[in-house]
């Protein structure tokens, strides 16, 4: 009884920190604006669903090479968002007040992965210059 506990609580803990680390990662990124060729890559300005969009944004950012180490916030960012997409499905019907806060954090995981990818062009696009000028 006393190790199932000691489990929960420790997990629930873990979780918690989780959930703040990931939405810290995600409003860090909301300072970053996006260049006008991400953007319009992106289809931000479109409405499109949230579920569409970072689908699209991780198959983008795993054609483009890392930088600067942000290797590790996009599967960060991605647990979260399915995580939240869970909720959602979860607490449909019983708490229906949550389901604008839940599109709204699923519309901030995207504008993060619009974030990594439009540090990752601008990163290929560096190299290039650097390439270029040899």
């Amino acid at each position: 009884m006393i190790p199932g506990l000691i489990f929960t609580i420790s997990f629930l803990t873990l979780l918690q920190f989780y959930i703040s680390y990931s939405r810290s990662l995600i409003a860090e990124s909301q300072n970053h604006l996006l260049s006008p060729q991400t953007r319009e890559m992106c289809g931000l300005g479109v409405d499109a669903a949230a579920d569409e969009q970072f689908q699209r944004l991780r198959q983008l950012i795993a054609l483009c090479p890392e930088s600067e180490g942000d290797g590790f916030k996009i599967p960060v960012v991605s647990v979260y968002f399915r995580m939240l997409g869970a909720f959602q499905i979860a607490t449909r019907r019983v708490l229906p007040s949550a389901a604008p806060w839940i599109v709204a954090e699923r519309g901030g995981c995207t504008y993060a992965a619009a974030v990594v990818l439009d540090r990752r062009i601008a990163y290929n696009r560096m190299i290039l210059a650097q390439q270029v000028s040899r």
